[in-house]
């Protein structure tokens, strides 16, 4: 699968590990080198900011999708490629998603997680055939693909499904395996 752009799902947060900012640096730089778009949440703070600034100074293309209100707690990136401003969360996430062709989480909080999990769904049920995935820096996510473990173990969730999510700790191989990443037709419901 060709992938053009990569959604970066992120903190607004440096988060508590200096990991995080470095390897949020790291992915934007890594982005942009492989000729690949950014698009991302438009924000200048957090992890956002830096993996923003990081895909620009290696003279990448990204794109932010902002909420208008956001632009007015002035958190708006001033100085990427492409800016939209839009009305509200909902419609930020559609125009991210409709601008991707794949989503990556790094380290955030539980906006990051809504955004990821929505995108996993719309995946899960055919909406989309993009791949998802998780950069798990430092351990990040260890807790979390515990729990989508528990999911599949009491029968709320497909093995099948949840092995569409990709869980990567290193940059160069996530981006690897997005590239090489082939849609499967799995039914969603486990039991029918």
């Amino acid at each position: 699968m060709q992938i053009r752009s990569i959604c970066v799902y992120c903190g607004s947060s440096r988060g508590l590990l200096p990991e995080y900012m470095e390897t949020a640096r790291a992915f934007g730089q890594l982005i942009a080198e492989r000729g690949i778009t950014l698009v991302y949440g438009g924000g200048n703070v957090g992890l956002m900011g830096a993996v923003a600034d990081a895909a620009l100074n290696a003279g990448g293309h990204v794109i932010g999708v902002i909420p208008q209100s956001l632009i007015e707690m002035e958190v708006a990136h001033n100085g990427l490629s492409e800016f939209f401003a839009v009305d509200n969360m909902h419609t930020r996430k559609a125009k991210m998603a409709e601008l991707a062709d794949a989503f990556v989480a790094l380290p955030g909080g539980i906006g990051t997680l809504e955004e990821i999990f929505e995108v996993l769904t719309w995946n899960q049920l055919h909406i989309h055939t993009k791949p998802c995935a998780l950069l798990n820096i430092a351990g990040y996510y260890d807790a979390m693909c515990d729990f989508l473990q528990n999911m599949v173990d009491q029968r709320f969730l497909r093995q099948e499904n949840l092995d569409t999510l990709m869980v990567e700790t290193d940059q160069q191989e996530l981006l690897n395996r997005l590239e090489a990443y082939e849609p499967l037709k799995i039914e969603k419901w486990v039991d029918r």
